[in-house]
C-alpha cells in the first residue's frame, strides 16, 4: 500500500492553509539532473575516477601489454558509475521532496530528505536576493537575511543554500527550471510587501543576477 510522508499538509509544500489575504503566486521544485550537477558535483567526481582510471591504465601500460594496462582501469571505473549513481538518486530524493513557495508575503520552502523541515521566510526578514542564472535557464536565487533573530544551519538546510554561505547562511531556491520568471515574481511580490502600509524592511529591492 502507498504511503505519502506529506498527506497532512493542506497544501503541498505548507504545513498549514495561508491565512486570509495570502495568495501563493509561484510554487516549484529544483531540477534533480541540475541539483546532481551543480550541488553535488557530478561531473567533478565522474572526472576524478576517470583520470584514476587513465592514471592505472599508463602505471601499467609501462610494464604490462595494452590490454591489461586497459583492463586495470575498469575497477576505477566501475567505482566511478556506483558514486555518480549514488550522487544521482539523492539529488532525485532531494528533488522529489522538496517545493518552494512563493506568496504575497513570503517565501517558503518545504526541504529535507530524511529529515523535513519547513522554513517560512517573509519578506520582512529579506534583505535582498541574488540569482545564478546558467544558460538552459535553470537557475539559483539566494536569500539573504537581515533578520538578527534568524539563524539557520548549513547541514539542515543543504542543499538548499547558496554554496559556501555559511556565516550568515543564505537559504536558496536551488536549480529551479525558469528562474528569471520566478526572480520577477518574486522581486514583483516583495517590492508590494514592503511597499504596503505597516510593513517593513524596505530594503528588499528586487533580484539581481549574477
Amino acid at each position: 500500500m502507498s504511503h505519502d510522508d506529506f498527506h497532512v499538509e493542506p497544501i503541498e509544500g505548507l504545513p498549514e492553509l495561508p491565512p486570509e489575504g495570502e495568495k501563493i503566486l509561484w510554487q516549484g521544485r529544483p531540477s534533480w539532473w541540475a541539483l546532481a550537477v551543480q550541488s553535488l558535483n557530478l561531473y567533478w567526481v565522474m572526472g576524478y575516477f576517470v583520470l584514476l582510471g587513465a592514471w592505472r591504465s599508463v602505471v601499467l601500460a609501462e610494464t604490462r601489454p595494452l590490454d591489461v594496462s586497459i583492463a586495470g582501469s575498469v575497477p576505477f571505473l566501475v567505482l566511478g558509475l556506483i558514486a555518480c549513481a549514488l550522487l544521482v538518486i539523492v539529488a532525485y530524493v532531494q528533488a522529489r521532496s522538496t517545493v518552494y513557495t512563493i506568496t504575497n508575503r513570503r517565501v517558503a520552502m518545504r526541504i529535507g530528505a530524511a529529515l523535513t523541515v519547513t522554513l517560512n521566510l517573509p519578506y520582512r526578514w529579506i534583505g535582498s536576493a541574488d540569482m545564478d542564472l546558467r544558460k538552459n535557464g535553470v537557475g539559483t536565487i539566494a536569500l539573504e537575511l537581515i533578520d538578527e533573530g534568524t539563524r539557520l544551519s548549513y547541514l539542515t538546510c543543504w542543499p538548499h543554500v547558496r554554496p559556501w554561505r555559511m556565516n550568515p547562511v543564505q537559504p536558496a531556491l536551488r536549480c529551479i527550471k525558469d528562474a528569471e520568471k520566478v526572480a520577477a515574481i518574486l522581486g514583483d511580490a516583495a517590492r508590494t510587501e514592503v511597499t504596503r502600509p505597516g510593513a517593513r524592511s524596505p530594503q528588499m529591492a528586487g533580484v539581481a543576477a549574477e
